[in-house]
């Protein structure tokens, strides 16, 4: 039996884990040709900056799958429109060709739930194969 890893803040005693995924707008495969690796950069300082935990991410040319543990005071929806804010702002600067394809990047939608009693490790590898699944299709 695994054991679960607990948090903690000033407050709570906590283990929030939440599956992410958000899109470019229109669904364009555009997080392609070194703006996934960027968008990964950009995440996992966004993550030290704010103190949560990215457990894994997947970008896929058309959506970003991450796994994040975060302090349930804090908000799964701030980081979250932190990390679609900020990202962005950046990508769009550093490729060009991002503000030629899209009006803005991302669509004001996203997907969350929280993991709840799934083992994490079946959620981690659910992330790991999205890749593959897209790559065999």
């Amino acid at each position: 039996m695994s054991q679960r890893n607990y948090k903690s803040n000033k407050n709570i005693v906590f283990s929030c884990k939440y599956h992410v995924v958000f899109c470019p707008k229109y669904r364009r495969p555009v997080l392609t040709d070194g703006v996934d690796e960027r968008f990964k950069q950009i995440a996992l300082e966004l993550s030290e900056e704010l103190g949560f935990e990215i457990v894994e991410q997947e970008v896929m040319p058309d959506h970003v799958h991450l796994l994040i543990d975060c302090d349930p005071q804090f908000g799964i929806h701030r980081i979250v429109k932190q990390l679609k804010g900020r990202s962005s702002r950046l990508l769009r600067s550093e490729f060009p060709w991002l503000k030629r394809r899209l009006p803005s990047l991302w669509t004001n939608s996203y997907f969350v739930a929280t993991v709840g009693g799934a083992p994490i490790a079946i959620v981690r590898q659910y992330i790991e194969n999205q890749k593959w699944v897209a790559d065999n299709k």
